[in-house]
């Protein structure tokens, strides 16, 4: 057992029953509970949300170069719609930030996780670019309800000194996700079927199937909440006392297997800061008013650009930009850019820019215009698989990923976060400068790898922000 939790049980009373009949602390009460598969199966659906939240922004991916065809896209085109999903979760999660912090954790990602899965769904029966722009978009819309509000709902049911453990236990989960990516998307989208939808007028092939296997995390995971609860700390902030009691009788259940001693918690004690959170909450859940509601998210976020916040604001608003606009934006493309240069490869051409690669293979969609795309038969040009060495690659950074957490979790707090920052982003960017002059296709690709790694600096940048900003503007 952790000192924590030492101190805590030293403080209570030892009946032959563990048995409180006078108030408890919360976090003591969340202690007494144990950690065992309870907790386990909360952690395991809470990384799941968050590998269904990269799976539905990432996967995308892997479609645009087996799609294009399909849906006649252009360059341009397969910029937005990569794009789209993230401008879908920047539009709503300050909404989603807002309606979980006021009418509950479990209320904000159960029906959003269903509405993603649905908008996925029809997603994957569009027949042009403006059709699937909008179902995706969407997508990233309800998707952001769930990854914006997990992490609050999955630390809500542990004490602070099991907190941490649950968040990384989640974050485990969510790597093995990212590794799982690539597999995915080659054991789907490499198949050899289609069917003609004459209702539809689409031939459905491979690559809409996986655009719905990278939905199912989502269907899963609401179906798996529907039998947990809200978070006791919110419902407990919300003066549902005897709710919280019930779910803390649950929770002590499943993690004991109904042996041992009988927790018969009878009441909790109500702390200052809970009861002020109680009270605040409460006044924004009666307002009804939408421009009320609206000038009370103004009233929360107003803060961070004043005064002394408006400089540590703007820094790192400019950080996360930059770290995502590389990490996920060039991500988007690294697929197709594989293939692109495995195709040069396999027609004999030797030395070239991955510039050249990209222009060297585009697809004439003017052409294509003059042929059925709901044949059975496209074209030469088009592609319906992805070279092996997309996905060979691609499971290698994924890899490099979940190691690379794990070390900068390691030694973070011996080397300071800025050292890592700074040689994170130095690397990264010498990396980025010669991707566009190195004419050795297997080195450009290696150094687009090292790249991509400066997504490691988001995390160490939350960490940042955990320090600058106090409590209450987080």
């Amino acid at each position: 057992m952790t000192p924590n939790m030492d101190e805590a049980i030293e403080k209570l009373p030892e009946p032959k029953d563990v048995t409180y009949q006078r108030p408890v602390k919360l976090d003591d009460a969340l202690l007494m509970t144990k950690f065992g598969i309870y907790n386990l199966c909360l952690i395991t659906i809470s990384g799941t949300i968050l590998a269904a939240v990269l799976l539905e922004t990432l996967g995308i991916s892997y479609v645009l170069p087996v799609a294009e065809c399909d849906l006649m896209l252009t360059t341009k085109e397969k910029g937005i719609l990569s794009a789209i999903s993230f401008a879908g979760i920047i539009s709503s999660s300050h909404l989603w930030g807002f309606l979980a912090d006021t009418r509950g954790r479990r209320t904000v990602i159960l029906p959003t996780l269903f509405l993603a899965f649905a908008s996925t769904v029809l997603s994957s029966f569009t027949t042009n670019f403006w059709l699937i722009t909008i179902t995706r978009f969407f997508t990233g819309f309800f998707i952001s309800g769930s990854s914006a509000t997990i992490y609050a709902y999955l630390g809500e049911f542990h004490a602070k000194s099991n907190s941490s453990r649950a968040i990384m236990g989640a974050s485990f989960v969510f790597g093995v996700g990212c590794i799982l990516l690539p597999l995915i998307a080659w054991s789907v989208i490499n198949q050899e079927w289609e069917y003609t939808l004459p209702l539809l007028n689409i031939v459905y092939r491979p690559w809409r199937l996986f655009i719905v296997v990278c939905g199912l995390p989502s269907l899963v995971c609401g179906l798996a909440l529907l039998y947990f609860p809200e978070s006791p700390k919110f419902l407990f902030s919300r003066g549902h006392e005897q709710e919280t009691i019930m779910i803390m009788h649950k929770m002590y259940r499943w993690n004991t297997g109904g042996k041992g001693p009988k927790l018969a918690l009878t009441s909790l004690l109500q702390e200052t800061e809970a009861q002020q959170t109680k009270i605040r909450r409460e006044e924004t859940a009666n307002n009804k008013s939408v421009l009320r509601l609206l000038k009370q998210m103004w009233q929360q976020t107003a803060p961070l650009f004043m005064g002394q916040y408006l400089k540590r604001t703007t820094i790192i608003c400019v950080l996360q930009f930059g770290i995502y606009l590389t990490s996920n934006g060039m991500y988007m493309f690294f697929p197709d850019i594989l293939n692109r240069i495995a195709e040069l490869e396999d027609q004999g051409v030797g030395r070239t820019t991955i510039c050249q690669a990209v222009y060297a293979t585009q697809v004439d969609i003017s052409q294509l215009q003059q042929h059925d795309v709901n044949a059975t038969a496209l074209p030469e040009v088009c592609h319906q698989k992805l070279d092996i060495s997309a996905y060979e690659h691609s499971f290698v950074l994924e890899t490099i990923y979940a190691l690379g957490f794990a070390v900068i979790g390691l030694i973070i707090n011996a080397v300071g976060k800025l050292p890592i920052l700074v040689f994170i982003f130095g690397v990264c960017g010498i990396s980025g400068i010669l991707i566009v002059f190195i004419d050795l296709p297997l080195l450009a690709i290696w150094f687009y790898v090292i790249l991509l790694t400066c997504g490691f600096c988001i995390s160490v940048v939350n960490a940042c922000t955990v320090d600058l900003f106090p409590t209450n503007l987080r």
